[in-house]
């Protein structure tokens, strides 16, 4: 019997030797794919508690309004945020958003404001009732705010956004997250996509914005300064009303949607076009954004260090949002130190750290320093870790656990390397994609199309095939587009993918799928590159460098890391392709000129060069001027 055992297993190995590849990680898979089932079931539930609950309570709002006064009620005393020297409990966090839900509601001309006295009216400070006081609550005299309106947010990361944001959606209101870099055109355009009411902008960015304030009065937007130290005509003090206000509770029928699938947020994300896009945020996918700190293995105990900027999906939506998710604590700050993080990390007890590559590759470049032995930290969570970076980091700061992950603002589909493989962004296990589906398929680069067969649909790529990422279309995973022209969506839907009438959402990445089923990022399929966390369109470094007085024309296309090799401005010369020193780029002169203008490192211009040059667009210089390839 032993016998027969013993030649039955031998003739097995070759088949188990083959599986062994993809069985071995049976567990993992197993084991996510249960906390996953778990999450849903624990934001559906959320979800029908906050539609059956009493529409005149905290409680009877949109799912974030909901989730915090559920907070403030259940872990009152527990820290939420730490900024600096400033610590707020979840109890402050939701008396400061009423606050702030009061001011913009005041705006908006609700009528039940109007019952409530603001403090300063009780107190007898100021002049709240007079004519002066109450127009200058209501916009400096401009025409309140409609319900559903879009109010844009020009912050630094601070607690000021976090309440601004949190009042707006109790209030009703959608809130647009603006770049804090953009000035000039590229401002009044998200404005404008966006159907912005409103702007309230940081007092340390008026002096920036000076020249754009005729432009951004004449477009009817209320403005307001999150603080005292504004001088300019019609800019009103926004902080001032908000600590004017009572911070009770605001009724939840004001801010609960009639469908889930309701935009409530506007998140601006660079595409080809060169100028920002705002991506709609739903109510879903706020929801969605609160349990991604649980898929991550994060738990209420934690303490969260974000470094990350706030007009980002990455610092708000799942930094701030999935925080919420756990009930746990964020360590927030406003710009990120290299030299400063463990210190941070030390002094708050931080236990998981959310990064982008960037920060993680800062970090390893920094000098030893007894700061960085000894810390809490056993996860870190974020996306565009490189392979070289990962291993530098680990075996210098471990042990820690490093979770990989992909995503877009717009998209509706989200990997997570959970098995800890370096160089992967996740996982096409057969379980994994019964709860978050999605498929690689061929893809032409030539052509810019995925390639289709004789029936005209795509075909799935073979394991080590690059291939492009797409994700099916449906009411649990939707794509609503961006606002403003229905043509900034052009591409990002493709039909017919495996069967006649399917729609699938185009990613527009290359991903790689080896034969143990894990995923690794391999392109991009547009003219953009990633520069410091951000994606820049090449267009943008066009309209950088057509700024300058001597170019003439300029040629753009999206090369990765590999540097170029640019010749004379005025002339028509040729250009060669040769890679020089590493992120090296040089303007040469043509014949008959003298002297050479180097690029490389970029010097910040005087105030009397063009405004509209940018120091990332020309650290990446593209063959600039009228060359040939």
């Amino acid at each position: 019997m032993a016998t027969l055992l013993l030649l039955l297993l031998l003739l097995l190995l070759p088949l188990l030797l083959h599986l062994w590849p993809q069985w071995r990680w049976l567990a993992a898979d197993l084991a996510f794919t249960v906390r996953a089932l778990r999450c849903k079931r624990a934001l559906r539930a959320r979800a029908l508690a906050a539609a059956t609950a009493d529409p005149q309570g905290p409680e009877g709002g949109c799912s974030l309004a909901w989730r915090l006064a559920q907070l403030a009620r259940q872990r009152p005393a527990h820290t939420f945020l730490i900024h600096g020297a400033q610590c707020f409990s979840y109890a402050e966090a939701e008396r400061q958003s009423n606050r702030a839900a009061r001011a913009f509601l005041r705006a908006r001309g609700w009528e039940g404001v109007s019952g409530y006295a603001s403090r300063g009216a009780r107190e007898g400070q100021g002049a709240a009732g007079s004519g002066e006081g109450q127009a200058a609550r209501d916009g400096n005299g401009a025409a309140p705010l409609a319900p559903g309106a879009t109010v844009a947010l020009l912050l630094p990361a601070s607690p000021e956004f976090l309440w601004l944001w949190f009042g707006l959606a109790k209030a009703g209101l959608r809130t647009a997250f603006v770049p804090t870099a953009l000035r000039r055109g590229p401002l009044l355009h998200c404005l404008r996509s966006c159907g912005a009411s409103a702007l309230v902008l940081a007092p340390e960015f008026l002096e920036s914005l000076e020249p754009d304030l005729p432009a951004l009065r004449a477009m009817g937007l209320h403005l307001w300064a999150a603080g005292p130290e504004t001088h300019s005509a019609g800019i009103s003090d926004l902080l001032a009303e908000v600590s004017a206000e009572l911070d009770g509770p605001v009724p939840g029928y004001l801010s609960a949607p009639q469908s889930i699938m309701d935009t409530c947020l506007y998140i601006f994300t660079s595409g080809t076009t060169g100028l920002p896009k705002a991506a709609r945020i739903s109510h879903l996918k706020v929801l969605q954004c609160q349990g991604f700190y649980q898929l991550c293995g994060a738990h209420q105990e934690d303490v969260i260090y974000l470094a990350l900027p706030l007009y980002h999906m990455s610092g708000s939506l799942l930094g701030i949002v999935g925080c919420l998710g756990i009930g746990a604590t964020v360590v927030l700050k406003s710009k990120f130190s290299a030299g400063q993080f463990w210190e941070d990390c030390q002094k708050h007890r931080v236990t998981v750290f959310q990064y982008i590559g960037e920060l993680c590759r800062y970090l390893v470049n920094q000098p030893p320093s007894q700061a960085e032995r000894g810390h809490k930290v056993r996860l870190a969570v974020g996306s565009g870790l490189r392979l070289d970076t990962w291993e530098r980091f680990v075996r210098r700061f471990g042990p820690l656990q490093v979770l990989e992950t992909y995503g877009l603002t717009e998209g509706n589909v989200a990997t997570f390397n959970y098995t800890g493989q370096r160089g992967a962004v996740g996982r096409a296990s057969w379980l994994y994609k019964r709860v978050f589906p999605f498929s690689l398929i061929r893809f032409d680069v030539t052509t810019g199309e995925p390639l289709r067969d004789t029936r005209g649909h795509c075909v799935a790529t073979s394991p080590g095939e690059p291939g492009l990422l797409v994700t099916p279309v449906s009411q649990q995973s939707p794509f609503l587009g961006y606002a403003g022209d229905p043509e900034l969506a052009k591409g990002k839907l493709l039909k017919d993918v495996f069967r006649p009438g399917d729609v699938f959402f185009n990613t527009g990445d290359l991903l790689v799928c080896d034969d143990q089923g894990f995923l690794r990022f391999h392109d991009r399929t547009g003219d953009t590159f990633r520069w410091k966390g951000e994606n820049v369109a090449t267009t943008e470094v066009a309209e950088a460098l057509e700024a300058l007085d001597f170019l003439q024309e300029d040629t753009k296309a999206g090369l990765g890391w590999q540097p170029w090799f640019c010749v004379p401005p005025t002339r028509w010369t040729s250009c060669s392709s040769t890679p020089m020193f590493p992120r090296t780029c040089r303007l040469m002169p043509g014949p008959g000129s003298s002297g050479s203008r180097s690029l490389w490192p970029p010097q910040r211009p005087s105030s009397s060069r063009r405004s509209g040059w940018r120091r990332r667009a020309l650290t990446r210089a593209h063959c600039p001027t009228r060359c040939t390839f």
